[in-house]
């Protein structure tokens, strides 16, 4: 289910450390494929290789019932639609030619279960072979969607809740009502309960934290777990208002990581979170120290892309393909109370070329070797400039897109 792979290590009669290793969804890597491997400051770091394509986004529709105040729409002046047949149709022929299947997440930035054929779609990603997902605001999880949905092999449905109880759910979600949510959610439980097969899906719940609702996630965790979940992601928000940069809860996080020195390191041993260690606890995480908590480096999430790290793709309603879900859609966010201009970037259209002809184009390749490299400005806590306020180009001089300025890198915002 997950993309994380596991590995062992043993040494040859040369001296060299040989990786045995086996993807979590049962699949064994080909012989003689290669992997990185990035010595850390706590560990050994297993990569995904480049060439591996592991887990594609597909966004069946950048439309959505509900007007949240989270949501993207309100920076964004794009066109809205629905996925057609045959560029569906195109996706999964283009995904045949890949082993092993890839991981086929059905979400992006509309609601999945408004596309009218959303079932039929789940059932033939399933086909293919590979673990299948989705995400929705579980206002139109009905009772029959809930069992057709689990008849079509759906291998995990994620649920966004941003909140506890009515009042604060609505504060966020503006159009929905919790009381149904929960209601189609435990639907969605007690019929998966019922299904034959052993393998029915697993429930997560995402969760976007900010100043309005940190308060309740423990509440959403609770909650979550009467309701079957087994998988939970919380996230930190991505201001796509100037209000909504008033909600955010990471901004001395950033400015702490830029300039922290990487040469001063403190291993410190877990402790409780109490009131007797509360202000010791704070004074050191703010004290410019390379800290390694409990054997995990604090620095080792940040300049690390998610979607290429994951051997990820996303694509958009009308076909086209981007290396992430940030540049699925040109926009406007905020960082550091300033808008920026992120532009979308498309490598392909699986209408008009091969999907693997998309993946392997020589300009796709190099851009992913680029952003694992990570050469970028970090404007995410420079403090700006004007090249900061789009991904157009950096002081840096990296050409479009550039991603010093994104905050998934950051390890600051997580989807699933």
């Amino acid at each position: 289910m997950n993309d994380h792979l596991e590995s062992t290590a043993q040494t040859d009669e040369a001296g060299r450390v040989v990786f045995h290793t086996a993807a979590e969804s049962g699949h064994d890597p080909t012989a003689g494929h290669q992997f990185d491997v990035e010595e850390r400051a706590s560990s050994a770091q297993h990569r995904q290789p480049l060439d591996r394509l592991a887990k594609v986004y597909v966004e069946p529709t950048n439309r959505c019932n509900l007007e949240c105040r989270t949501c993207i729409r309100h920076g964004w002046d794009e066109p809205l639609g629905q996925m057609e047949g045959a560029t569906f149709a195109r996706i999964m022929d283009g995904l045949r030619t890949f082993s092993p299947p890839p991981t086929i997440f059905f979400g992006g930035f509309g609601e999945p279960l408004a596309h009218p054929h959303i079932v039929e779609m789940v059932a033939q990603a399933k086909a293919l072979g590979g673990p299948v997902e989705l995400i929705t605001n579980g206002t139109f999880l009905t009772l029959d969607v809930s069992r057709r949905l689990i008849a079509a092999g759906l291998d995990l449905l994620w649920v966004s809740l941003d909140g506890a109880t009515p009042e604060s759910y609505t504060d966020v979600r503006l159009g929905a009502a919790l009381p149904q949510v929960l209601a189609n959610l435990a639907a969605f439980r007690d019929a998966r309960a019922a299904a034959p097969d052993r393998t029915a899906p697993q429930i997560g719940i995402a969760f976007v934290m900010m100043k309005r609702n940190v308060a309740d996630l423990p509440a959403v965790l609770r909650l979550g777990g009467r309701l079957g979940a087994t998988r939970f992601m919380v996230s930190n928000v991505l201001p796509y208002t100037k209000a909504m940069c008033e909600e955010a809860l990471y901004p001395r996080v950033l400015t702490r990581r830029l300039y922290s020195s990487s040469d001063s390191r403190l291993d410190l041993s877990a402790l409780d979170g109490d009131q007797i260690t509360y202000k010791s606890r704070r004074d050191v995480m703010r004290g410019g120290l390379r800290i390694s908590l409990d054997g995990g480096d604090l620095a080792e999430a940040r300049n690390r892309c998610p979607f290429i790290e994951r051997g990820a793709m996303a694509i958009a309603w009308d076909g086209s393909v981007s290396p992430c879900l940030p540049l699925l859609h040109s926009h406007v966010s905020y960082l550091g109370g300033q808008d920026r201009v992120s532009r979308r970037y498309v490598v392909g259209n699986v209408t008009a070329r091969e999907l693997c002809d998309v993946w392997t184009a020589p300009e796709y390749v190099a851009f992913r070797a680029r952003v694992r490299g990570f050469d970028f400005s970090p404007c995410t806590g420079c403090g700006g400039c004007n090249l900061s306020e789009t991904n157009q180009e950096d002081c840096y001089d990296n050409p479009f897109p550039t991603c010093g300025g994104c905050l998934w890198a950051q390890g600051m915002i997580h989807c699933p």
